[in-house]
């Protein structure tokens, strides 16, 4: 798919304006088109809209605006999309323990980490995933999870 839009977009003589900054801000946009269509939906409608044939193709359309920018964006800074993905994943694994069933008891010998509380020298909530501009970049899961440690 990248080598087709890259094509694409050459064709058009339109590669000169795919700067990573362009890109960035298309790819903003596309994801707030996206956002517009959920706006005012209970979770109970959003959860319904592909039902609807015209709200279907809406967000269709979307996603594969989003997508489109997202891997023209990739291209441009030679950025491997799906190994930056698993990379990303296999981080927020060892930062995100998965919750176990059954309770932790004290003494038991489980780690920290394994009760989801920050170890020596991490803060709680994370923040150790920084980029260079000191902006954190970070994946925070399903956005009804609570982030804390138990007390």
């Amino acid at each position: 798919m990248q080598r087709r839009l890259v094509a694409f977009a050459a064709a058009r003589d339109w590669r000169q304006f795919h700067t990573p900054k362009n890109l960035a801000a298309a790819l903003s946009v596309e994801a707030s088109e996206l956002v517009e269509i959920f706006q005012w939906l209970t979770p109970e409608q959003s959860a319904r809209v592909m039902a609807d044939p015209k709200s279907a193709a809406r967000v269709e359309d979307e996603v594969a605006d989003v997508l489109a920018y997202l891997l023209q964006f990739c291209e441009v800074l030679g950025v491997d999309a799906l190994a930056a993905l698993a990379a990303k994943i296999d981080r927020n694994e060892h930062r995100f323990p998965a919750v176990s069933t059954a309770p932790a008891e004290a003494g038991d010998g489980a780690e920290a980490g394994d009760r989801g509380e920050a170890e020596d020298g991490e803060a709680e909530g994370g923040g150790e995933d920084e980029s260079e501009g000191g902006v954190e970049a970070e994946w925070n899961g399903p956005v009804s999870s609570v982030r804390h440690s138990p007390e």
